[in-house]
């Protein structure tokens, strides 16, 4: 008798699929961005300006909570809930410590005269980082979704999709800002 082994494809799961098609727009449109940042810097009559101090902290703050939630995937890959808790609560806390160091130098720019109207150099970072700062928003809010439903009584320790996608999101804003 002779069988024939049938291969079984691995397939994405539309979630991840959809993402990853959103993470290539946004890539896309942020790689735009950059371009005329790159061509328009080059021009004369262009004003360089200091970033403000909160947003280098903001970046180590954004780094550690990639860092964290990466721990936090891992543990719930390990059915380790309790450190999935504590992680994914780590993690919520430092993006929205990011959002509040963001908040923080944007007034300090603001204070300093750096308005959105006041040279092209200052619409192009603000354009920038408050496009950043929309996809961060909603991955804020995808944090807080996680990190309430970790301790909610509901908690299924089976389902790792949500866990992967927010961890994939998140490390994309991550990459996007650094």
């Amino acid at each position: 008798m002779n069988t024939v082994a049938i291969e079984q494809k691995k397939k994405i799961h539309p979630h991840k699929f959809t993402l990853w098609m959103g993470i290539g727009s946004i890539v896309m449109m942020f790689a735009g961005l950059t371009s005329a940042y790159v061509v328009k810097r080059n021009q004369a009559g262009w004003i360089s300006f200091d970033i403000p101090v909160a947003f280098w902290y903001s970046t180590a703050v954004m780094a550690l909570s990639s860092l964290s939630l990466y721990m936090a995937s891992k543990a719930f890959k390990e059915r380790s809930m309790a450190q999935y808790r504590r992680l994914m609560l780590a993690t919520m806390i430092l993006g929205l410590a990011f959002v509040a160091l963001q908040v923080i130098g944007f007034n300090k720019l603001w204070q300093s005269g750096l308005t959105l109207t006041s040279t092209v150099a200052y619409s192009f970072l603000y354009v920038i980082v408050g496009l950043h700062a929309l996809h961060v928003l909603g991955g804020v809010i995808a944090l807080v979704v996680m990190a309430l439903k970790a301790f909610g009584t509901k908690t299924r320790v089976y389902s790792q999709l949500p866990v992967d996608l927010i961890s994939t999101y998140w490390h994309f804003v991550d990459l996007l800002w650094i």
